[in-house]
């Protein structure tokens, strides 16, 4: 089965592909070492690729970043969870709260 991508999806694929290698091999991701394995490789990408993952890259742990890919949301969901906890268990408080104070008694007559 031979994978068919557009043009456009080639080149981004090239790059992410470089920048995982040149991460592999503990060597730095930039614009120039993108270039050259891809140009090593017999591939050729717009100027604007490499630059932007270079940058978008820059002082990232690209191991971390592929350890934690989908887990972006996960931190927001159950720290919403918690907060719906919180708020659930105070509720409760402020009745019993209520049911402290007395209450003054009327009159039958009024």
């Amino acid at each position: 089965m031979v994978l068919q991508v557009d043009a456009n999806d080639k080149q981004e694929l090239l790059t992410s592909w470089a920048c995982l290698i040149l991460n592999d091999g503990k060597a730095e991701v930039s614009e120039d070492n993108i270039n050259t394995l891809v140009k090593a490789a017999g591939g050729n990408v717009e100027p604007y690729w490499p630059k932007l993952f270079a940058d978008l890259l820059k002082g990232k742990d690209i191991g971390d970043l592929i350890a934690n890919a989908g887990a972006a949301g996960a931190p927001s969901a159950g720290g919403a969870a918690a907060g719906g906890a919180a708020a659930a268990e105070e509720a409760p408080k402020k009745e019993e709260v209520n049911k402290d104070k007395e209450v003054p008694k009327q009159d039958e007559n009024s």
